[in-house]
């Protein structure tokens, strides 16, 4: 078989493709069997694995590795990683354009197998590189050529196997996706003596297989039908599913396309108009991290933080009651019903500078003068029942942003997406991605006339320019893993703690009195007639779900995390994915399969 083949086998696992249970088993023991004979030397400083993701620019060089693709695939689901390859300066005989091309990365990946570690060009490439920026060699192949690194003080991460399995442990360890711990077995210089190594902790996200968290391939291939149903019901075009379990994500799978036009297959790495995932993966990390640093008090009022809502009926409605949907405010306000042809124009310009969609521009301070106000004095009509509301997370991103001095786009960036390695996740996804990335979620025939397509589908949200506490966050299934794993990891992912358990337990479990919900967060149903969120979920479920048909779960009871994204809205809205019971069916197939293991 030749290389190309199994490197698209070992791709293909890695992406939930169809291999059953048996192919997975062997693949996971050779897998183990290289992580557990690969040797981490000159870890000194605890550069491995890496941290302050945020902090880094990473390069990944290859010198002559043949398995660059699946390295770098791997790698890039942590991290932002720019690929170079040597291949592509052959005519240079000391790699010096190669270093030029570097200059703005302040860590470099390296990857070299053995008979490449004989070439002096290579050699001095790496010692060169390692003077100015952070360098970690990842060696493959024959141990004799550790000793060619004896003057290297940079990490360097050795296994004998050269190999497409290899390429997909090593990046894992680079950045603690596994542990480490073997040292070496046989003296090969004085500096890499027997016994010598350093030992590793897993802190992030595993990429595997099922049998790794014992759970049997064969038992989860039912999600493949249930989602061909909802693609042939066109209860929604494409489908991303991601499953981890116990840290371990063991499916991710992409299904269908962008539209029913079959032009543009769904990708692992598109990015989704996450709707109201928004107030669990933005605004509501965000209030959990000012209430744990005693800026923000659940029991105070509105109108202490917002000085607008003082004289408005808000005022003395308390934070826990917005947070929990109690608070009594009208379930919406449909703002665009009220745009008029003076509030809008075709181009932009200073008086019309809030993009809401591809040639559709709001009037300047629109939210601020007709919207909040709008909100501000909205009746009180049912304070003390349960109401879900978007007023309450339009609330708290003002409230947010008058404590923190931060608008919330540049807040969750800042202390949530950049350090946890989340590189799609953010609001406005025009400004950063390509229109092809992003799945387009309606064709708006009545308020934007056009294909929305990286701008909220949200009317409001949109109104507001894009950022908004209840919708406006895009983002890829795996990104929204990373974050509700640190949730379930009570707070810490990546070496950093983000929340004390106690927040992330007091957000997460049920605190009303009137309702089944969390602060910010939706929750198992104890009424078992509704099997909400699905039939076999436990009472400890927590998440949320998003009108453009998304969803997130998180089981404690099972280590579970489960991400559900969609575009059901498009080319227009259809309740098919609820009446057919999509996602909460492939919730029950996930959860039986954990448990039969």
């Amino acid at each position: 078989m030749n290389k190309l083949i199994i490197g698209l086998l070992i791709l293909c696992s890695f992406n939930a493709c169809a291999q059953d249970s048996k192919q997975n088993e062997q693949q996971l023991q050779i897998s183990n069997a290289i992580k557990n004979n690969t040797v981490l030397l000159n870890n000194q400083e605890a550069t491995v694995p890496l941290l302050k993701l945020d902090k880094r620019t990473i390069a990944s060089v290859s010198l002559g590795f043949n398995y660059q693709t699946i390295f770098d695939s791997l790698m890039n689901k942590y991290a932002k990683i720019t690929s170079f390859s040597s291949a592509q300066y052959l005519g240079d005989a000391t790699l010096d354009n190669l270093e030029d091309d570097l200059k703005y990365f302040n860590t470099v990946i390296i990857s070299i197998p053995s008979n490449e570690a004989t070439n002096a060009r290579n050699i001095n490439f790496i010692s060169s590189i390692a003077k100015s920026k952070q360098v970690i060699v990842t060696l493959f192949g024959d141990a004799g050529s550790i000793q060619l690194f004896n003057s290297f003080n940079s990490p360097i991460i050795w296994t004998d196997q050269n190999t497409p399995i290899s390429a997909t442990v090593i990046p894992q360890a680079i950045f603690g996706g596994i542990g480490l711990n073997k040292k070496l077995a046989t003296t090969l210089s004085p500096k890499y003596s027997v016994g010598t190594g350093f030992s590793t902790n897993s802190i992030r996200l595993k990429y595997t297989v099922p049998e790794d968290a014992g759970v049997h391939t064969n038992n989860l291939k039912e999600i493949d039908d249930i989602a061909k149903e909802a693609i042939e019901a066109h209860a929604t075009p494409g489908i991303v599913v991601l499953v981890a379990k116990d840290g371990k994500v063991i499916f991710n799978k992409a299904y269908g396309n962008h539209t029913y036009s079959n032009e543009n297959p769904d990708k692992l790495t598109d990015i989704f108009d996450l709707a109201s995932l928004t107030k669990t993966t933005a605004t509501t990390p965000t209030i959990m991290r000012l209430v744990e640093q005693k800026k923000l008090n659940l029991d105070t009022n509105i109108g202490a933080y917002i000085p607008r809502a003082r004289t408005s009926p808000m005022n003395n409605i308390k934070i826990r009651e917005v947070m929990l949907h109690q608070a009594g405010f009208i379930p919406y306000i449909p703002f665009h019903n009220a745009i008029q042809p003076s509030d809008y124009s075709r181009d932009s310009s200073a008086a019309y500078p809030t993009k809401v969609a591809d040639n559709y521009y709001v009037r300047k301070n629109y939210f601020k003068d007709v919207m909040w106000p709008k909100m501000l004095n909205s009746p009180i009509k049912t304070r003390g029942t349960y109401v879900y509301s978007d007023i309450s997370m339009y609330v708290m991103k003002e409230i947010a942003e008058r404590i923190t001095g931060i608008p919330l786009d540049q807040y969750v960036q800042d202390n949530f997406y950049k350090p946890l390695g989340m590189q799609t996740a953010g609001f406005l996804p025009r400004n950063r991605f390509s229109r092809d990335q992003i799945v387009p979620t309606e064709q708006d025939t009545y308020f934007r006339k056009t294909l929305l397509q990286g701008y909220v589908h949200d009317q409001g949200a949109a109104l507001a320019g894009g950022v908004s506490g209840h919708a406006g966050l895009f983002a890829s299934a795996n990104d929204v893993a990373i974050i509700y794993q640190m949730l379930l990891n009570k707070g810490t992912y990546g070496g950093e703690q983000y929340f004390t358990p106690q927040i992330v337990d007091m957000f997460t479990a049920k605190q009303s009195n009137v309702s089944r919900r969390g602060l910010g967060f939706d929750r198992w149903d104890p009424d078992l007639t509704k099997k909400y969120p699905s039939e076999t979920a436990s009472p400890q479920t927590y998440g949320h779900t998003g009108y453009t048909g998304t969803c997130v779960w998180v089981d404690p009871a099972r280590g579970l995390v489960y991400i559900f994204l969609s575009n059901r809205v498009y080319p227009s809205v259809t309740d098919k994915l609820s009446t057919l019971k999509i996602r909460g069916r492939i919730q029950d197939v996930i959860n039986r399969a954990i448990d039969q293991k």
